[in-house]
């Protein structure tokens, strides 16, 4: 298993439509990748760090594939579709990462 990370940086003046982003965005990628790979996908939102200051990200997505692989066809597959539903909720870019659980926390 892999937790593949979908961050987008907050920030004064930047955009971002959580009703849309639930509602349409987060539809459509379980729709499509879940048959590929797809085991799970929490949201959360940013609401701050520990010294108060505001959250370097304001919105993560944390999905959760099978394997490397199944994301990589997952994104090859369905990707071009879902990265270009991104500016219908905001004006910036995603960082996303690939992370892998080690063997000693399974």
């Amino acid at each position: 298993m892999i937790l593949v990370s979908v961050m987008y940086p907050g920030g004064v003046g930047t955009r971002f439509d959580m009703e849309y982003y639930l509602g349409h965005h987060m539809p459509l990628v379980r729709e499509r990748w879940s048959p590929m790979g797809l085991h799970e996908a929490k949201i959360v939102r940013g609401v701050g760090t520990p010294d108060g200051s505001p959250p370097p990200f304001q919105v993560m997505a944390l999905l959760t594939f099978e394997s490397a692989d199944a994301f990589g066809k997952a994104a090859a597959t369905h990707g071009p579709e879902i990265f270009s539903d991104i500016p219908n909720f905001t004006d910036v870019e995603a960082r996303v990462q690939i992370n892998e659980f080690p063997e000693a926390a399974a």
